[in-house]
């Protein structure tokens, strides 16, 4: 894993989405309006053609806008992931320097929304569910726009964008994003640093003896090395720890053989190069990367990876541990990184605590992973406990 600081300042007044609005609508716009239009667009189950699936029907809010079952993955072959703590995330970039420290070292791959960083703010993210047909299933723009004409808050938008704006979609389309967008950058939902973790950096609660050991075994490079990938302290400007330095990286999860793309061989997914992001695609030495998550709310989740191949945390911080100590686990008979093709196998991270020799010592003991989970569970926040 890497050493990676980014600068993660929360954007309280929510400039992106002000400077990027559409010139003729910049005087009408109004955050707390805007808010509470994303919100009413973010549960409208009626937008979708069945009217059974809406924004939270994968991204809940008591599951801290992650899935609310184990069907985290739905139709497709990516779990869902909780929308809480991404508003620091930067733009994907092939090359990251660290503004905060040494500027020298390229950093790799970093950014961007989605597990392939394919698209550059939670606006255009929005897009990509109402229109494909594994989640919202809107056949078209046109289509979305229709439906949002029909709705209790069709109102909101004509005062917020002007009176004629359904009569043309794609711009209703975009100012429907807008909204959303602006939703997904309010603190009580989406980032409220309420955790018992955050009490702890705010000197209003203590660790327990075995949480305080799963930090120590967290942050140790030797150990754990989490924290390599998972930021875990807090920035010399004051910010909290998003446990996650936003970079990707491939870490072979085992093949998913609930997928049902998996049923063909043939298929693999490769993350930033392929098949759902197509500019990387000739870039050979970034297939199998997926980007970091947060860890925040991370004992919420019932499927892990972006794949959903993992069912326990408990297993999550055990494939870390014994991934390469005791393959046969993980793998079967199939054979270590069975879901990536073996010319990439060279891509997977080897850096601690992976490593070692099929029945050697990992580098957790079992009473060792069990603190590092106790750990994790503090990180959980407040309205999801």
């Amino acid at each position: 894993m890497r050493r990676s600081c980014l600068v993660l300042v929360i954007l309280v007044a929510l400039l992106p989405a002000w400077a990027q609005a559409p010139a003729p609508y910049a005087r009408r716009l109004d955050v707390p309006q805007l808010t509470a239009l994303g919100r009413a667009i973010f549960f409208d189950a009626e937008l979708s053609p069945s009217g059974e699936v809406s924004c939270a029907s994968c991204h809940d809010p008591k599951h801290a806008y992650g899935p609310p079952d184990a069907d985290a993955l739905r139709r497709g072959f990516r779990a869902a992931p909780s929308l809480r703590y991404l508003n620091s995330l930067p733009p994907f970039s092939e090359h990251h320097f660290d503004n905060d420290g040494d500027d020298s070292t390229d950093l790799g791959p970093t950014g961007g929304h989605t597990w392939d960083g394919r698209v550059s703010s939670a606006r255009e993210q929005a897009r990509l569910p109402l229109l494909s047909p594994e989640e919202m299933g809107g056949p078209s723009v046109p289509a979305v726009v229709a439906r949002l004409r029909l709705t209790p808050y069709a109102a909101q938008l004509e005062s917020l964008f002007g009176a004629k704006i359904f009569d043309r979609p794609e711009a209703a389309f975009e100012a429907a994003l807008l909204a959303l967008e602006v939703f997904q950058q309010s603190p009580s939902d989406f980032y409220p640093f309420s955790s018992r973790f955050d009490a702890v950096l705010r000197g209003r609660a203590t660790l327990t003896a075995q949480e305080a050991r799963g930090l120590v075994l967290f942050d140790d490079p030797a150990k754990g090395n989490c924290a390599s990938c998972h930021l875990s302290t807090i920035r010399p400007d004051g910010a909290f720890p998003l446990f996650t330095d936003f970079g990707h990286i491939a870490i072979g999860v085992p093949r998913n053989t609930a997928i049902q793309a998996n049923a063909d061989p043939r298929f693999f997914d490769l993350g930033l190069c392929g098949p759902l992001r197509t500019d990387l695609a000739d870039h050979a030495e970034y297939c199998g990367r997926f980007r970091t998550p947060t860890l925040r709310n991370i004992a919420l989740r019932q499927r892990f990876f972006h794949n959903a191949a993992i069912r326990t945390l408990e297993d999550a911080v055990r494939f870390y541990a014994r991934r390469d100590t005791d393959p046969a686990r993980w793998y079967g008979a199939a054979g270590k990184f069975d879901d990536l093709p073996a010319k990439y196998h060279a891509n997977v991270n080897i850096e601690a605590p992976f490593g070692g020799r099929p029945g050697g010592a990992p580098a957790l003991s079992e009473s060792e992973i069990a603190e590092v989970v106790a750990f994790l569970k503090t990180l959980t926040d407040a309205d999801q406990r």
